[in-house]
């Protein structure tokens, strides 16, 4: 996960998340469909907590049960003690037990959810937030299933009472009998933020709760928090990740937004500050009113999505290694001058501390100890880092935004259902299939709109340069740092959108528009410099999962061997990224006949190693790969072996490989090598193409049935269909194929 989702109560729990934004920890980056790559919508991923969650470890004689129950039953009798201060020290407590996985269910068995739900409108301040924290973090850790038993508990009613109260709080001139250096802590916005926080992550898990979000009218409380973005840019931030989640395929809130709604949006993304915390809000604004697009009149359509790419392409024109550098610098700066100050004022101040300290008749230079509160406990605040973290996850969830912005429309999964993946649903696939000019799929397009908003703002150029490995410098300061070395897991994840986002645009975009020809080649072959992190020129060697390639520098009489190692078991989002955008840009080339900078047994290499990945994604991506190539090839002269060589990987992937979505996208491929071409008939009748197909027919014919409805997607099967129905006719075609050229 990419955002902070839990309420950093303790040291040892504070959950600042590293690695969202608006996501796909829920879904693969890119979701395949045999013959087409589509781009999937992001969702934010599920959040995980920083680290690992550790429980005690079973002792031999079977009292881990015990030891586990202790500290959980503790703490949730202490959640009704009078004291105010046991009960915050309790829901503090709880804050840190919920990130132990072991303890979910006994916390789940013993009602915690009902215990704490009260405590959002205890009278204590102090503890409304400690509880609003320790729920934060139940909901961030748990995940779904924990969230839509939160919900089924009713933890909605005292939640959404707690932000009504808050929202009237922040009308009221009244100011709570605190002490002045508790106002920040216990204040009603701090509250706010917590709770704001609660609902995103239950919202984000459940139906349920965004359709009590919907009734209960919370869409004009969390407008009044965002509506102070200028003076509590945190608060703003949060009510940001959640409108973004609540306003995502919910057309009965979109009604909702009326004239006010919008222009407080509209305010908070056109803010004229430009530090990195109001960066991030103007761009998660951003993905809001993308998502209202349904709502905004037709003559208004232009100007938004203009202001949105705008807003877009300033994220993404920072440069994010120079940043974390930089503002590492200021921290270190910061500490050692606040380091000095420190030392300074106690050699000042030290003489009064021990007269004090012997008026009291305490021992010699023992300085006297304020009231502790939780709050005291926390690491110093450590701007630098939030800020940078606020750059990262901006440019990230711009990234994420654009290819939304660039997907089509799908349909639901009621509608595939429909076209079930039965035999009878023959017929009606392959009337579709002709009503479709040979197209199951509808292209991806864009609108006049976001065509001209991308290009204007040079936004290919900008997603380019994000597909760049991140600056080694940057990543070799955050390795040296505890604290700084979650950016180096965002960094990535930038890369890989910007990866994900260029194979968008490369499928989208007009080749003019992408810079021509000599573009694309140059794009190829960063791709694979990229994938080799070596130029593509060198020879290449496959054993199974790892990509072995080398070159030989000569000196005189000796060459010396120098060799690379590329491990596929590694970096699978980097790759299954990379894969897809590689795809998309030869499926580009091939289709304006452009050539390729990779060699026929470069990319062989790349796909013997790819195929032994654990990711579908990545085997899909270079089976495609290994077609778009054979395809190109079947029409040239010369080309017998090399079909030859592609063609029985392909029968062996698409005969062998456990997943039907690999099998189904190795037929596809087959059938485009194989379609058309004197060599590629020659070399389909010499490795008995026919003859493995029609042995297979029957066999993947009753894999569909049988593991279909419950292993895969209604989108799956309704495209498992079609090339089941292809396969038929591809065998009918090798048939006459066989016929001609043995006679």
């Amino acid at each position: 996960a990419d955002t902070p989702r839990a309420c950093a109560l303790l040291p040892m729990c504070a959950l600042a998340v590293s690695g969202p934004s608006r996501t796909a920890a829920r879904n693969h980056l890119v979701h395949i469909a045999m013959g087409k790559s589509r781009t999937k919508r992001f969702k934010r991923p599920q959040f995980s907590p920083t680290g690992d969650c550790q429980a005690e470890a079973a002792a031999a004689n079977g009292t881990e049960r015990e030891e586990d129950d202790g500290p959980a039953v503790e703490l949730l009798e202490k959640l009704q003690h009078p004291s105010a201060e046991v009960r915050e020290c309790a829901c503090a407590g709880l804050a840190r037990l919920v990130q132990q996985r072991p303890a979910l269910p006994n916390l789940a068995r013993r009602d915690a959810v009902r215990r704490l739900g009260p405590l959002l409108l205890d009278p204590s301040l102090a503890v409304r937030e400690t509880a609003a924290g320790a729920l934060r973090n139940l909901s961030a850790c748990g995940g779904f299933e924990v969230c839509d038993d939160m919900v089924t508990k009713d933890i909605m009613t005292p939640l959404v009472a707690l932000l009504k109260e808050c929202s009237a709080g922040l009308d009221s001139n009244e100011m709570s009998p605190q002490d002045k250096k508790d106002q920040s802590r216990n204040s009603v916005e701090t509250i706010a933020n917590e709770a704001v926080n609660v609902l995103w992550n239950i919202c984000e898990c459940s139906s349920r709760a965004v359709s009590i979000f919907n009734k209960e009218g919370c869409l004009e409380i969390v407008l009044k928090y965002l509506s102070r973005f200028s003076t509590n840019v945190d608060l703003a931030i949060s009510v940001a990740y959640c409108l973004q989640t609540v306003t995502e395929d919910n057309p009965e809130l979109l009604r909702s937004f009326n004239a006010l709604a919008l222009q407080v949006l509209e305010s908070a993304m056109l803010s004229p500050v430009h530090s990195m915390e109001y960066i991030l809000l103007k761009t998660l604004v951003a993905g809001t009113v993308w998502n209202l697009k349904d709502v905004i009149p037709s003559k208004s359509q232009a100007e938004i999505i203009n202001a949105i790419l705008k807003i877009l392409s300033e994220v993404l024109e920072m440069d994010a290694g120079k940043t974390v550098i930089q503002m590492k610098e200021t921290e270190t700066q910061r500490l050692k001058t606040a380091a000095e100050t420190e030392e300074m004022l106690e050699n000042v101040n030290g003489d009064d501390l021990i007269e004090d300290d012997e008026m009291e008749g305490m021992p010699r230079k023992r300085k006297v100890r304020r009231k502790t509160f939780i709050s005291d406990l926390l690491p110093p605040t450590d701007k630098e880092l939030r800020e940078t973290i606020a750059l990262l996850t901006a440019q990230q969830t711009a990234l994420e935004i654009i290819v939304n912005m660039c997907c089509s429309e799908e349909p639901s999964d009621d509608e595939w259902e429909e076209l079930s993946s039965s035999d009878e649903s023959d017929a009606f696939m392959e009337n579709s299939f002709n009503e479709c000019g040979g197209q199951l799929l509808s292209p991806l397009c864009l609108s006049h709109e976001i065509h001209t908003a991308l290009t204007s703002y040079l936004i290919p150029k900008k997603i380019f340069e994000k597909t760049a490995f991140p600056n080694s410098t940057a990543i070799d300061i955050c390795s040296k740092n505890p604290t700084w070395k979650p950016l180096i897991r965002k960094m990535n994840t930038i890369q890989c959108r910007a990866l994900v986002c260029l194979q968008s645009l490369v499928s989208l975009l007009d080749v003019d528009h992408l810079g021509g020809a000599p573009a694309l080649q140059t794009l190829a072959q960063h791709l694979s410099e990229l994938l080799f992190s070596q130029p593509v020129t060198f020879n290449l060697i496959c054993f199974e999962s790892v990509l072995f390639f080398y070159k030989i520098t000569y000196l005189g009489k000796r060459s010396i061997f120098h060799f690379y190692v590329l491990d596929f078991a590694k970096h699978v989002d980097f790759l299954e990224a990379i894969s897809s955008a590689l795809r998309a840009l030869l499926q580009t080339m091939a289709s304006k006949n452009i050539s390729q900078c990779m060699t026929p047994d470069q990319l062989m290499s790349l796909c013997k190693a790819g195929i032994y990945s654990s990711n579908i994604g990545v085997r899909v991506n270079v089976v495609s790969i290994l077609g778009i190539t054979g395809s190109v090839l079947a029409k040239e002269d010369g080309t017998l072996e090399t079909l030859k060589t592609i063609g029985t990987f392909l029968l062996e992937v698409a005969t062998k490989d456990p997943s039907l979505v690999v099998a189904g996208e190795a037929l596809d491929a087959l059938f485009d090598v194989f379609a058309d071409g004197k060599e590629a008939e020659r070399a389909s009748v010499q490795i008995k193409l026919l003859s493995t197909l029609k042995e297979f027919q029957p066999i993947f014919k009753v894999k569909i049935r049988k593991e279909g409805k419950g292993k895969y997607s209604p989108d799956q099967l309704c495209v498992l269909d079609n090339v089941k129905m292809n396969l038929r006719r591809f065998i009918a075609y090798q048939e006459a194929v066989e016929k001609r050229l043995t006679s």
